[in-house]
């Protein structure tokens, strides 16, 4: 696998989908330690670390959270984990995993069902302006 930024947390994302490309944007402006990286789940690098870390893109489809070498998260515990380094009152939503994983899920997949319906999807992934492109691998 390519080398990845040492010390950097990779969300991968749907680079069509709208609220997956709103979802990185607000990431990005919260982001204040740069702990951060992003990859489309439609590149080639997105595909090798999908494939390295086994999940099957058939369920999974919206936003991967992938530690290097510690651990990946999905749907619900990959936001609430995203959320827990953001600054400000962000980081306090972790207090939604005393609800059940199940249930957080159940949500998530609702939204990530009908996350094109209501949002839309881009022809192409995004591209990123000169001052974000270090935040893309």
């Amino acid at each position: 696998m390519q080398n990845l930024p040492p010390n950097k947390k990779i969300i991968l994302f749907d680079g069509v989908c709208n609220l997956c490309n709103t979802a990185v944007q607000f990431i990005i402006k919260y982001d204040k330690k740069d702990v951060f990286r992003f990859v489309t789940l439609q590149s080639d690098l997105g595909h090798e670390i999908i494939k390295h870390i086994g999940i099957d893109t058939k369920v999974i489809d919206s936003i991967v959270l992938y530690q290097p070498g510690v651990a990946y998260y999905y749907k619900s515990a990959a936001a609430l984990e995203i959320a827990k380094d953001l600054n400000g009152i962000f980081y306090w939503t972790r207090i939604l995993k005393i609800l059940p994983e199940r249930l957080r899920n159940s949500l998530y997949d609702y939204i990530a069902r009908n996350r094109y319906k209501w949002y839309g999807k881009k022809e192409t992934c995004i591209m990123p302006t000169n001052a974000l492109k270090l935040k893309f691998l």
